[in-house]
């Protein structure tokens, strides 16, 4: 991957780029750096990757992980509130999953980009 120089002695006095100009929305940031406080944990994370196949039990989500139960809920129900995962009931059993594509396009896109990184520093 080829990476960008950036020369600081260079005049920056205009917007480079087609998203440049875009003002962001500030409660779209604050949802953005939500998503990555959340993320930011490894075993959140691990969480999030295991859900890249479907919906998991609780259970199963510890067991794959050797969390206990209560672990995996507190973790779960931070996931929950970010909007990163949805559930629902399925009899006894509390089903979750990546709350939409865009969630697992951020996984992706992170572990790749971890994966790419971590050759490079090889």
């Amino acid at each position: 991957m080829k990476r960008l120089r950036v020369n600081p002695a260079e005049s920056c006095d205009e917007p480079h780029g087609p998203r440049a100009s875009r003002p962001v929305d500030p409660r779209a940031l604050e949802a953005a750096a939500g998503f990555f406080r959340a993320a930011g944990d490894a075993g959140r994370l691990r969480i999030l990757t295991q859900l890249r196949d479907g919906e998991r039990c609780v259970s199963d989500l510890a067991a794959a992980s050797d969390d206990g139960m209560s672990t995996m809920s507190q973790r779960l129900k931070v996931l929950r509130v970010e909007g990163l995962v949805r559930r629902r009931r399925d009899g006894k059993h509390i089903l979750y999953a990546l709350a939409d594509a865009h969630v697992l396009a951020l996984v992706d896109t992170a572990l790749a980009h971890a994966e790419d990184h971590r050759k490079e520093s090889a």
